[in-house]
């Protein structure tokens, strides 16, 4: 009896399995290979030498996953700071008042706009607690309303977490969506939503728009607009040239894949604050050498490895001049030829630079070059922050998304967010905002979009209407990836046709259901995963939402309920003969 018991109480004393999240049917992916303990280094003496070119967050992910493993790591970044895409940079702003000169905030910053790390993102999480276990640098969002011009506003409190009830509860707060349009949505495409099979769900979607798909859905407008555009411009895309596949992808990613919530955290301060500056150390004190300022130009075969060349920067936003571009503390240079020798290469740039450092040359083979260059780069994006000497009214939600306000894709409150500009605020009794416009057609110039994100904030924000800002930052850029109609499956991957040539980011084909930022970790570490099984070190584990259907047995019975209901209306309208009344 006692030894009953005594296995009993073990029973009870026993830790349970890590998990990255609160969905306990999150899941577990295991590195390929069959490396030693995750413990395991490769010898100082042997270790290969890798160049990691891009320091966004595929290409800090790349060489984390390679330095934890004694790799020799050199990251290239071509801009004064890392982060890629989700990068932010010092900027001169006056504090009203604050003497004569109006003089320059310190703390205040600039980015490429909001950002939400919803906690499904369990791969970027991961590298986040590699130097801040407890996420102290996130703070969560208590809403972010998504707002139609004609007055209609869903929210995201008091929803459930759980799917699918997550997605029912929200349908059933939701103004969008009423009795009579749910009697209108296609039932048997709304259960293809449901019914996933990560990777093959992306290749079922080739040469369909996420347009064409909600057409085909017949969800209503408004709907349509504020709950799931949303997410198709969110990549920066027209949801007429946004893939379907990625569409259900993200579908399945934030609503019914996924127990994690609705909700998002934020940055509690500038990114490079945050997440960059202490990843930098981190990667410095694992002995990898980081260079900034510095632009790859090309990379070329060498024998069994690589010659990687770069020079300065020009025109890094920020770069300490003196810094800028210096490759000499970089490992394995070849100052002959000005450029570092490698065993192995991680491209983790935008999709115009790959394209740029691939074309022309004999890297990979012919059919993947190719592969590389017809992929497109999605249309330009604008970011318009404003500092103003006046608050915004009280009880503004911190991010609202918006649909049918002209060329605004969403307002954030910067000063509710970031610590910087809130201190800024604090200061002279105002308010930091920013405008975001997604996809802005090439018909339209940036003078007339500047002038309507001004007038859309005036209709959101009217306590702002003729206020004139005490400083402005616009960002104009076009260097995002498009996840078009393409055919999923020629899209370049993280593994290439040559040996020790690996990609990464948010635009390579990856097999899980992530998307974003959380790609770009994801394929990060599966490009450190892919080069570390050549030298037979242990990879990292990854993460992801289910790649299947949460509830496939519930799914079948819907579509057998929908079999005999269609069955059962083609009888009614025949006689006895069989012949159409």
């Amino acid at each position: 009896m006692s030894a009953t018991i005594e296995a009993f109480t073990a029973g009870l004393r026993r830790v349970p399995p890590w998990r990255p999240g609160r969905d306990a049917a999150a899941e577990r992916h295991e590195p390929d290979g069959r490396g030693g303990p995750a413990a395991s280094r490769v010898a100082d003496a042997a270790a290969p030498h890798v160049v990691v070119v891009g320091g966004g967050i595929a290409g800090i992910s790349a060489a984390v996953g390679l330095a934890e493993r004694g790799v020799r790591v050199t990251l290239i970044e071509a801009e004064s700071s890392l982060g890629g895409r989700v990068r932010s940079w010092p900027v001169d702003v006056p504090t009203p008042g604050a003497d004569a000169s109006g003089a320059p905030d310190d703390r205040a910053t600039m980015s490429r706009g909001f950002h939400a790390f919803f906690r499904q993102y369990y791969n970027l999480r991961a590298l986040l607690r590699r130097v801040d276990p407890g996420l102290e640098c996130l703070r969560p969002v208590a809403d972010y309303p998504l707002r139609h011009a004609d007055g209609t506003q869903d929210s995201f409190t008091q929803i459930a977490t759980r799917p699918p009830l997550n997605f029912l509860s929200f349908v059933a707060r939701s103004p969008s969506f009423g009795l009579r349009d749910l009697t209108r949505v296609d039932a048997d495409r709304a259960l293809d939503l449901l019914d996933v099979d990560f990777p093959a769900t992306y290749s079922r979607y080739d040469g369909v728009s996420a347009a064409d798909a909600l057409d085909a859905l017949r969800f209503p407008e408004r709907m349509r607009s504020l709950a799931l555009e949303v997410f198709a411009r969110s990549f920066f895309a027209d949801p007429r040239d946004f893939s379907a596949g990625e569409l259900v992808a993200m579908f399945h990613m934030y609503f019914l894949g996924s127990g994690e919530g609705l909700l998002f955290d934020v940055s509690r301060d500038d990114f490079d604050t945050t997440m960059w500056r202490p990843l930098r150390s981190y990667l410095e004190d694992l002995g990898a050498h980081v260079v900034t300022g510095c632009r790859v130009e090309s990379i070329e075969r060498d024998g069994e490895g690589f010659r990687v060349s770069a020079g300065a920067a020009a025109g890094a936003a920020g770069t300490d001049e003196a810094s800028r571009g210096r490759l000499d503390f970089a490992i394995d240079r070849d100052d002959a030829h000005g450029s570092l020798r490698a065993d192995a290469v991680v491209i983790a740039t935008s999709r115009d630079v790959l394209q740029r450092l691939v074309d022309g040359t004999d890297l990979g083979d012919e059919a993947w070059r190719a592969s590389v260059l017809t992929g497109e780069m999605a249309p330009r994006f604008i970011v318009q922050r404003l500092w103003f000497d006046r608050p915004v009214a009280a009880g503004s939600a911190p991010f609202v998304g918006t649909a049918a306000y002209g060329h605004l894709d969403n307002v954030s409150l910067v000063h509710d967010l970031e610590d910087g500009a809130a201190q800024w605020a604090e200061r002279c009794g105002g308010s930091v905002v920013e405008l975001h416009a997604y996809a802005v057609p090439d018909d339209v110039t940036d003078d007339e979009v500047l002038a309507d994100l001004r007038h859309q904030l005036e209709r959101l924000h009217p306590e702002l209407t003729g206020c004139e800002p005490v400083h402005e930052e616009v960002l104009v850029e076009a260097d995002c990836p498009l996840a078009g109609t393409d055919e999923w499956a020629a899209r370049p991957g993280v593994v290439t046709p040559q040996p020790k040539l690996v990609l990464a980011g948010d635009g390579v084909r990856c097999e899980l259901p992530v998307a974003l930022m959380e790609r770009a970790a994801t394929t990060g570490f599966q490009a450190a995963n892919a080069l570390l099984r050549h030298w037979g070190l242990p990879g990292h584990e990854l993460w992801s939402v289910p790649t299947r259907a949460r509830f496939p047995r519930s799914l079948r019975a819907a579509r057998a309920a929908l079999r005999l209901r269609e069955r059962g209306l083609a009888t009614v309208g025949r006689d006895s003969s069989g012949r159409d009344r």
